[in-house]
Parts: C-alpha cells; sequence; structure tokens
C-alpha cells in the first residue's frame, strides 16, 4: 500500500488529531526559535567558513573544522569544553568513554534514575558479564530507582551519596525502553543542586540521546557537568553520517578524549575525512528537525488518543524527548503498526519488520526504519521489544508532513 492510498477514515482522524495538536506545535515553534538563535549566534561568533568543510586524513592533526565545530557545540550547550568526532560507533560509545572519565578504579558511579537502558548493561556490568564493563576495570555500580510517579527519589540520592566510595552520578534523560516519564532539564537541575549541596567532588553525568533541542535549555546549563549524545540522533540534524559527542568541564572531557583514543593524544589526533560538512550543516539544522520529530510524536499521540489506545506522553503535554510510547496490547498490534510506519518510509519501504535477536537485550527486538543513515533515530523509526505490556516506541521524522503519513500509514494497518 502506498501513501497516497490511506483510507478516507484515517485521513478524517488525521484532521481531528492536528486539530487536538494545534495548541501545542505553537509552543514547540517558539522552542524552535530560540534554539535557531542560539546556534546562529554560535556559528557567527566562531566563523565558520568555507574551509572549516575540508576535513583532514591521516593523524588529523591542526583540523580546523573540528576544532570549530567542538567549540559550537561547548558555546550552545554552554559547556568549557565538547568532543564531537565521527569516530564514537554510537551513543553507547559516548556515554561509556564520558563515564570512564568520571571515576578511577575503586570508585562507584550511582545511577540516580534506575538501571539505564539494556545497551548499557555490559558496559556497566549490570549483567555479570565483566568483561569489558566498567566493573572489570575496579569501578562499582549502584542505582536508586525513581518513584512510583516517574520522579527522581532525591531522599534515596542523598542517602546513597553518604557512601564517599560515590564519585559521579549518572541521569538518563530519556525514557529508553520503560514505561517512566522523561526527565525534564527542571528536574535535571533539582537533582543536581541536590547532590551539589551534599557533595561538591560528585560529578554529574546525563545520558543526553533523544532530549538535545527540545526545550531552550540543556543539562549542562542547570548544572550537569557532563552530557553525551549521538550524532544520528537529534543534534545531526539528520545529515550527520555517524559520530557522538560530549560535552561539559574540560578537564572530564580530556579525560573523556583520552579513553577515546588514549593518554597523551586525547583529542589532538583524529582525521575527520569528509564528514565535517554534514556535521556542520546538521547541528545547523538540528533545531528545526528537533521540531519536526516531536511534531510527529504530538500528532502520533493525538492520533491514538482518538483511536482509543494508551500513549505516553499525551499529545498536549510538555515534553523532554522525541520518543512517543504507544502501548498496543499485543504482539501482533505491534507488528503491524511497525510494518505501518516501515511501509510508509521513503527507504526500504517494501520491507516487513519482525522480531528477532538484538545485542544488548534479552528478548526479540522488532524495529522498524526506513532510514537514509543507518540506525538514524531522528529519522521516523519505530520499535520495542516483544514483551509485555507490548508497547512501541515511535521516534524522529525529518519532516513532519512524511511523519505524518508514516503514523497515518501505522494507524491504517492495525485497523485492518
Amino acid at each position: 500500500m502506498k501513501s497516497s492510498e490511506i483510507r478516507p477514515e484515517i485521513m478524517d482522524l488525521a484532521r481531528r488529531a492536528e486539530a487536538l495538536a494545534a495548541p501545542q506545535f505553537a509552543a514547540l515553534q517558539e522552542i524552535c526559535e530560540q534554539n535557531t538563535i542560539r546556534v546562529m549566534d554560535a556559528f557567527q561568533e566562531f566563523r565558520v567558513s568555507e574551509a572549516c568543510f575540508a576535513g583532514t586524513t591521516g593523524y588529523g592533526y591542526d583540523d580546523l573544522g573540528r576544532e570549530t565545530l567542538e567549540k559550537i557545540y561547548a558555546r550552545v550547550f554552554g559547556t568549557e569544553a565538547a568532543l564531537v568526532r565521527p569516530h564514537f560507533v554510537n551513543g553507547t560509545h559516548a556515554i561509556t568513554a564520558a563515564l570512564f572519565a568520571l571515576c578511577c578504579p575503586g570508585e562507584k558511579i550511582l545511577a540516580a534514575t534506575g538501571k539505564p537502558y539494556d545497551t548499557l548493561h555490559q558496559a556497566i556490568g549490570i549483567t555479570g558479564e565483566e568483561f569489558g564493563s566498567l566493573r572489570f576495570y575496579g569501578i562499582g555500580y549502584e542505582q536508586v530507582d525513581l518513584r512510583e510517579d516517574g520522579s527522581p527519589d532525591l531522599p534515596g540520592i542523598l542517602k546513597a551519596l553518604e557512601d564517599p566510595a560515590v564519585k559521579a552520578v549518572t541521569l538518563q534523560r530519556s525514557i529508553g525502553y520503560s514505561t517512566r516519564k522523561a526527565l525534564s532539564v527542571q528536574q535535571i537541575g533539582e537533582i543536581c543542586k541536590t547532590v551539589k549541596e551534599k557533595r561538591q567532588d560528585v560529578s554529574i553525568f546525563v545520558d543526553n540521546c533523544y532530549g538535545e533541542f527540545t526545550d531552550v535549555l540543556e543539562p549542562t546549563h542547570v548544572g550537569a557537568d557532563l552530557m553525551a549524545g549521538s550524532l544520528i540522533k537529534n543534534p545531526g540534524g539528520g545529515l550527520a553520517p555517524t559520530g557522538g559527542y560530549i560535552a561539559g568541564r574540560a578537564d572530564l572531557i580530556e579525560k573523556a578524549a583520552c579513553r577515546l583514543t588514549l593518554p597523551g593524544i586525547g583529542g589532538e589526533c583524529g582525521s575527520t575525512l569528509g564528514t565535517s560538512r554534514l556535521l556542520f550543516q546538521g547541528f545547523f539544522m538540528a533545531p528545526h528537525i528537533v521540531m519536526q520529530a516531536v511534531k510527529t510524536a504530538v500528532f502520533a499521540a493525538a492520533m491514538m488518543h482518538l483511536c482509543g489506545y494508551e500513549s505516553f506522553p499525551r499529545y498536549d503535554e510538555k515534553r523532554s524527548d522525541i520518543i512517543q510510547r504507544i502501548s498496543l496490547g499485543s504482539p501482533e498490534k505491534m507488528e503491524a503498526f511497525c510494518r505501518g510506519i516501515q511501509s510508509g518510509a521513503p527507504v526500504d519501504s517494501f520491507v516487513a519488520p519482525v522480531p528477532a535477536p538484538m545485542p544488548g537485550y534479552d528478548c526479540d527486538v522488532i524495529m522498524a526504519a526506513g532510514a537514509f543513515i543507518q540506525g538514524s533515530s531522528i529519522e521516523l523509526s519505530c520499535d520495542g521489544p516483544m514483551r509485555d505490556p507490548y508497547c512501541v516506541y515511535l521516534q524522529g521524522g525529518l519532516t513532519y508532513e512524511s511523519g505524518k503519513l508514516g503514523v497515518m500509514m501505522a494507524v491504517n494497518q492495525i485497523f485492518q
């Protein structure tokens, strides 16, 4: 079925959904404009020119584009320094490099938002498999779960901080595959204030994946010492072909750079191999592209509300990431919804996604993603673990119009 063949009753539902979402769309435009101004100011301040796009080969010494882009990220995110590299293979890689920068052997990391998402479990050592984990290098792990309503357990965090071995607190901003709310920037600020009042010697790290530019402030504006994310999510603007970033205190960035490469080299090496133009252009586009993705999520929430399905966040709620969780109640409807998203994609629309094993997960996962960049979560995609309560997690949309079509195709599939 083609996008042009959507049934009339689905088109009518879409018109009603847009009417519900209209007030939220106006608020999103204001966020987009403020973030665009901040990005534009940084580009102009650091005198971006054609010379920045040339890139380097070999060792990558004296890469003007790389150095300029990292200054831009630091300025936009309100930090002392940043590490923006195509050499990070994914967001988990950037996050892990940041975590190694925070602790030494014999010290502990405290996860203040509960267990992180699945692909970090082995990196941290939660699975009990020590090879490659922080525990293998003698770094301990402890966690404080969120409260039942999804809010941070501030008394629990304070109690855990009484252990002098705790030297870093980590927060996951987005919902991942959980049923909790995404942390707002305000909540992150409250946690940072609580931690710093108790322990000035503790560093605070935020996994910022899926959250960049969904608000006018980032975690590093409200007290986080370090944050990281993926360039094939929000800050890459749909153009970055690969990579990740870390932004924060200069001393921690240097330690993270030494983990990415090695001590003595740090961030001084790393050729950009022709990716610079796309990394610059993607970051320039990011505030707009992120709002296209958020509008798609708001539309999806309104559409599913009209169809009688539970969806979170609601279409009229403030958001802190681009992810829309939709409860479908059965594996059959999960597969149908994902087939619809795939059939509404510009790439691989003819492919039928099926559940399959996925590294880092304890059950089969279904993934629908017809993307120009493999695995790009800022492009329209939908996925979820095949386990109760059978939720799909929708994210992305390079244009609202194409994202809207994909959602309509998905709804069409579950009602066939």
